[in-house]
């Protein structure tokens, strides 16, 4: 795996947990709606028990023991690329990497932050990926590279 790729994780993780948590409201909402009859002929093949609002709680709740192993991961995860970070030895360097994948700025911002133009934050980033060392056996991207993609 190239540095790039390994630092870009956090961002794809915290993305997709944004996504979870904005499925998990539309669901709250559609769980206190109450919904109109419908007064069409309905051919049903299986016959759902539960109200509507129960299916959709018992989904929030997966959703949510979801939400919580991906939080849990991305703690994991961000300490492992700081500390990685941390061993870049130029100071721009680690602050760019830094500023980029632990708090997800865009250039712009980092340019802001360390009082520099975009050619040289482009220049130190690309710099600090030639001096990023992946460990060899990351156990948080083991656990990131389950049967869902992001």
């Amino acid at each position: 795996m190239k540095a790039k790729e390994y630092l870009h994780q956090a961002y794809r993780l915290d993305k997709r947990i944004q996504s979870n948590i904005e499925e998990m409201e539309r669901l709250r909402e559609l769980s206190t709606s109450v919904s109109s009859p419908s007064w069409g002929e309905r051919i049903q093949t299986q016959r759902h028990t539960d109200a509507l609002f129960v299916r959709y709680l018992e989904r929030i709740e997966e959703l949510q023991i979801k939400i919580n192993d991906e939080v849990d991961h991305l703690v994991a995860l961000k300490a492992e690329i700081r500390d990685v970070i941390n061993k870049v030895t130029d100071i721009d360097e680690r602050m760019v990497l830094r500023y980029r994948y632990i708090h997800n700025f865009t250039w712009e911002q980092i340019g802001d932050e360390l009082n520099a133009d975009k050619s040289t934050i482009r220049r130190w980033h690309g710099n600090a990926l030639n001096h990023v060392v992946v460990p060899e056996n990351p156990i948080v991207i083991q656990m990131l590279n389950s049967n869902e993609h992001f």
